[in-house]
């Protein structure tokens, strides 16, 4: 049986409480793929503006409008700096999983971080 269930609201007393969704959306969102329609992503107007008036990249945007330096990120991230370099290259599209690091790096959400 594949065929897609829909999304199930259980509510209580007119709000929801419980949301059950199939198992395989569950592991998307518990692996940091999957979306999240409830939640929007927002960005900084600085970091928009570097990155698309700008003509940098999102990561590069994002650190500097925290006014760090890339050996800073690289340095928590436990990278190298030449590493992180290529991460910020405005061809690179890191993995979901680079991104987390990075976020946590900067203090920042990880889909923030993602186009």
């Amino acid at each position: 049986m594949n065929a897609h269930i829909d999304h199930q609201i259980i509510k209580q007393n007119g709000k929801p409480v419980f949301v059950v969704i199939p198992y395989d959306d569950y592991v998307d969102i518990m692996e940091g793929t999957g979306s999240r329609p409830d939640e929007e992503v927002t960005l900084p107007h600085e970091v928009v503006k570097l990155s698309t008036l700008g003509g940098l990249s999102l990561v590069r945007a994002w650190r500097e409008h925290l006014g760090l330096t890339q050996g800073e990120v690289a340095r928590r991230m436990g990278i190298s700096q030449p590493a992180y370099a290529r991460i910020e290259n405005k061809d690179t599209q890191p993995r979901i999983a680079t991104c987390k690091r990075l976020a946590e790096a900067l203090g920042i959400a990880w889909d923030q971080l993602t186009d």
